[in-house]
């Protein structure tokens, strides 16, 4: 048996998932607008992915690491696999006549288009908001770009890395100025392009509550450049409130202290205390004493740097185990530092089901992804197709449109 957790049988077994019915043609590829359509997949919609003729959405190549067919040859890129399960695969080259025309007809069935083609890029195959919605006027169209659908920047293409590094994210993000490896510093995954899909897809949901109230469609402009502005969350309002741009920290927090990893004699533990009740509970855990000058959250942060190594100091002699069952008994909130392996033999992991296995009749191994986090009661998440074979709905897809004249 497979270490992965079993798909809870609920999803299995419910008739329909919450967006049952509703068709999304989905004309995006890589990261943002795939994650975008595979939520809306995982929650029962029908989602048909356009294609490349023999090549397919850039990330089936960017590997290794690959999966593996079922006569050994290299198969799909890993990365492919994260954001699109659930969905039907149809090759067609909208830049041919014939291909924009099959496209056309096909956005005429669906309640909503996602793409992110440069702005403007799809007026020229007929496939842009204007000319969809004369034909389906309840449309929901949404397009993400890198800078948004006007601007000075709105012609530009947009990369994760980039908007992250220009949108503020690696100012904030890495060992500060003058520690050992300092310099800005990415996020370990393309956490810009992940929340753009989270966006998305919300947006997408409100314009079709919309659309179902007055029977009119819209068009959704989401920019990363934006999403990432928005992320920065407290960072921003703490400038906004201060007048002074915040810097890399490393691991601490701007607003609170003690907030980050503490050393145990095997690995590290996170220790993030929100309040001064869970201090003295941190400092009654490891025989500190509770000082004057750590007394509140705001002089904690001020006096940071020496109240860090006394801590640490302290933690050093505690295994990570150790550790976490004094903090947890004392009331104080703490977690490991775990490697991605680790996550998923947590326990607490493994009792939620955060891993899915599906299988792929061309490939040699299950295809192993991540658990969507929602938990519907009614309506749970479902796991009915693995991330696609290149072009293996072509047929059916296309065939259903000449059915239909």
């Amino acid at each position: 048996m497979s270490d992965a957790a079993s798909i809870p049988s609920a999803s299995l077994s419910a008739p329909h998932g919450p967006l049952a019915g509703l068709r999304v043609l989905d004309l995006s590829r890589v990261l943002a607008g795939p994650w975008a359509t595979q939520t809306l997949a995982d929650l029962g919609a029908e989602v048909i992915k356009i294609e490349r003729p023999g090549a397919g959405d850039d990330t089936r190549h960017w590997g290794p690491p690959f999966t593996t067919t079922a006569d050994g040859a290299p198969g799909d890129a890993a990365y492919f696999l994260c954001a699109n399960r659930g969905k039907k695969s149809v090759e067609l080259d909208i830049a041919s006549p014939e291909g924009a025309e099959a496209a056309r007809r096909l956005a005429a069935t669906c309640d909503v288009v996602v793409e992110n083609f440069k702005t403007g890029g799809l007026k020229k195959y007929g496939l842009d908001y204007a000319a969809l919605a004369a034909v389906n006027p309840t449309l929901v169209y949404c397009s993400i770009t890198g800078f948004g659908q006007d601007g000075p920047d709105a012609h530009r293409a947009g990369y994760d890395y980039m908007i992250q590094a220009m949108g503020g994210l690696m100012s904030i993000t890495g060992q500060p100025d003058g520690a050992p490896g300092a310099e800005p510093m990415k996020v370990g995954v393309a956490v810009v392009d992940l929340f753009t899909g989270l966006y998305a897809s919300n947006a997408i949901l409100a314009a079709l509550w919309h659309a179902r109230a007055t029977g009119e469609g819209q068009h959704i402009d989401i920019a990363l450049f934006d999403v990432q502005a928005a992320m920065l969350a407290n960072q921003a309002t703490n400038y906004f409130v201060s007048g002074k741009a915040p810097t890399r920290m490393g691991n601490a927090h701007p607003n609170l202290a003690p907030y980050q990893p503490f050393p145990c004699s095997d690995g590290m533990v996170i220790i993030a205390v929100g309040n001064d009740g869970q201090f003295r509970a941190l400092c009654g855990a490891l025989e500190l004493e509770a000082e004057d000058r750590f007394a509140t959250n705001a002089l904690r942060v001020a006096n940071r740097e020496a109240l860090g190594p006394l801590i640490a100091a302290r933690t050093q002699g505690f295994t990570m185990h150790g550790l976490m069952q004094a903090l947890e008994r004392a009331g104080v909130p703490c977690g490991p530092v775990n490697t991605i392996d680790q996550v998923f033999q947590e326990p607490q992991a493994v009792h939620r089901g955060l891993t899915v296995e599906q299988s792929r009749a061309d490939l040699a191994q299950p295809i192993r992804t991540v658990a969507s986090p929602i938990r519907l009661s009614k309506t749970p998440v479902r796991y009915d197709a693995p991330p696609p074979r290149l072009g293996q709905d072509t047929e059916e897809v296309l065939g259903a449109l000449k059915a239909e004249g």
